[in-house]
């Protein structure tokens, strides 16, 4: 087996771990995957800032993914920050004592990097019925549609600011949403993905990652628990997405956790992820694959393939 490598994604709603090496034959072995629902981007769309809450939360994960990468003996790491990073003023306090925690100074990637990672993470992992292929990253802070090919060459990429948090922060601001909130909600993705540079049309095969679009695929299947081996590879049709996320939007957030498989931080915001994953579905028109290779999955690669990332201290 090759080197040990740990990738940590630090996005708007969780902090995220997966340690692999390689086999002979190239392939991603996993040797373990974390996530902790810190919350970083709470608040961060309204005040530019990180919460002293959210980075002391954020942290407090960092210290628990240390042993684990020590134990699993990885020797590089690259911590990657991406749409809350963006947004927040005070990222690098953020970042200096991330660095001091793991030995490895995070980076901060662009829309378009994250869009790039996605697609070669979700490929990784994802059935390939046929070409084109179009990758959605429905995050918490940002959304990211990534038209290309099998092999991996794109043809278009956008990180649109639009997210299941700043969603949910923005204009879904009751519990349930009422509906003039979510008419508002549904304008604005409407305006954002009328301007969207990437083509949505003619698509083959269609890949959802991330944690909306998981635990939809969950709650689509019926789970009372979340089983990712269930999850992945599942695929839900257009009306089945657009019921689901008409379902979600009516529901409270106590009526969302007591659905079973969506862990109680994810629950709050999952209405508007869903509004958000809906309206691009129904554009695609093409039923939605779930898949649980995503962003940690090309972050691991990039070290693998292309020498990315810093070495962990000794």
């Amino acid at each position: 087996m090759g080197e040990v490598v740990a990738a940590l994604d630090a996005g708007t709603n969780t902090l995220r771990l997966l340690v692999v090496e390689q086999d002979a034959d190239g392939r991603l072995v996993e040797l373990d995957r974390q996530l902790r629902f810190v919350g970083l981007g709470q608040g961060v769309d309204a005040t530019r800032r990180f919460s002293d809450e959210a980075v002391q939360r954020a942290w407090a994960a960092v210290d628990e993914y240390v042993p684990v990468l020590r134990r699993l003996g990885a020797r590089r790491a690259r911590f990657v920050a991406t749409s809350a990073s963006r947004d927040a003023s005070n990222r690098d306090e953020f970042f200096d004592g991330v660095a001091r925690r793991l030995g490895v100074v995070p980076e901060l990637i662009s829309g378009d990097e994250e869009a790039a990672l996605s697609f070669t993470g979700a490929l990784a992992g994802a059935r390939i019925d046929g070409e084109p292929v179009l990758v959605m990253d429905s995050g918490g802070g940002s959304t990211e549609l990534v038209r290309g090919s099998a092999s991996g060459v794109i043809d278009g990429a956008e990180s649109l600011d639009v997210g299941s948090r700043r969603i949910r922060e923005r204009y879904l601001l009751s519990d349930p949403p009422e509906p003039g909130q979510i008419a508002e909600a549904r304008a604005e993705v409407g305006r954002l993905l009328d301007g969207l540079g990437v083509d949505l049309g003619g698509i083959t095969t269609f890949v959802g990652v991330a944690g909306t679009v998981t635990t939809m695929a969950a709650l689509n299947l019926g789970l009372t628990s979340y089983d990712r081996s269930l999850v992945h590879g599942s695929s839900m049709s257009v009306d089945e997405v657009v019921a689901l996320a008409e379902r979600l939007l009516a529901m409270s957030v106590d009526e969302v956790i007591a659905l079973g498989p969506v862990q109680p931080e994810r629950a709050k915001v999952l209405c508007a992820g869903a509004l958000v994953v809906a309206e691009v579905v129904e554009r695609v028109g093409v039923e939605l694959q779930a898949s649980e290779s995503d962003i940690l999955d090309g972050i691991a690669l990039s070290m693998l393939r292309d020498g990315k990332g810093q070495v962990l201290p000794g």
